[in-house]
């Protein structure tokens, strides 16, 4: 009987994975195994092999690389101030983070096109106090720019939270067996965190290397990402296979990179402390 109310239960969860998951997924591997006219063919996941396919991948797995390291470089220190804080700063500063997450995404993104733009508010301040104004909208940097700004809290909460969980005795622990804070850091902090460091690093690739908002409305179609390329395949030309085709490919640079990084954490996972 409990074993029914458990099947029961699922259901639903069944219903939308079937859905909203395998039936998507299955439609994307259709089109993207047929042409047009509907005959069989590898066409459109070789079309990867074009230059400007290839350039498109290749800046996306530059710019997200490049935003992955900005992002742990960042929040790693982050994490470990909040973690020393006291509670009720721990909470104000966490949901000082979380707060820009609560607004809509693509006003986020036009808002940094406003500040970054030539006559914007940067640019305004750096020549009120002599300073030569910015000119970065339109280029990668930009792109780069509001990447890490929105995708920062990924990093940081994963972080935080495994570092949060490290017991103060451990610490006290270590410190009176004459470990200095080199060796406490090195012996305990680091690999106790890192499965939030794993987590963050997927949670912020992923979406930087399939983002193709962030570069269409900063890169001012100077910046072609896979993701661009992808979404003008389905929206402009209306080539549901070839988007499809190219998608099965992001799909495996996504798929090879969580499988690397769920690898390297479950090997360090089983280490001990010392």
């Amino acid at each position: 009987m409990n074993k029914f109310k458990r099947q029961f239960l699922a259901g639903p969860y069944l219903i939308w994975i079937i859905g909203f998951i395998l039936l998507p997924i299955i439609m994307i591997l259709y089109y993207a195994l047929t042409s047009q006219g509907g005959e069989l063919t590898l066409t459109n996941i070789l079309a990867i092999g074009t230059p400007i396919h290839r350039k498109a991948l290749f800046l996306s797995l530059k710019l997200a690389f490049i935003c992955t390291a900005i992002c742990l470089v960042l929040s790693y220190p982050l994490a470990m101030i909040l973690s020393n804080l006291r509670n009720k700063r721990q909470n104000l500063i966490v949901f000082i983070f979380i707060l820009p997450m609560w607004m809509n995404f693509m006003l986020r993104i036009l808002a940094w096109k406003m500040l970054l733009s030539n006559n914007g508010v940067i640019n305004t301040v750096l020549e009120s106090v002599g300073l030569p104004p910015l000119d970065i909208l339109n280029t990668p940097t930009a792109v780069v720019f509001c990447m890490v700004y929105d995708f920062l809290p990924f990093m940081i909460l994963p972080i935080y939270n495994s570092m949060a969980r490290i017991g103060k005795d451990i610490i006290e622990a270590a410190r009176d067996l004459g470990a200095g804070s080199f060796t406490i850091f090195f012996k305990i902090i680091l690999p106790l965190t890192l499965s939030g460091v794993v987590s963050g690093i997927i949670m912020v690739f992923v979406p930087a290397l399939t983002s193709f908002a962030i570069s269409d409305l900063l890169g001012g179609g100077k910046v072609l990402l896979i993701g661009n390329v992808i979404e003008q395949a389905f929206m402009q030309e209306y080539n549901w296979n070839l988007g499809s085709g190219l998608s099965i490919v992001l799909m495996i640079f996504v798929i090879a990179s969580m499988a690397l990084m769920s690898a390297h954490d479950n090997e360090g996972g089983g280490a001990g402390v010392w």
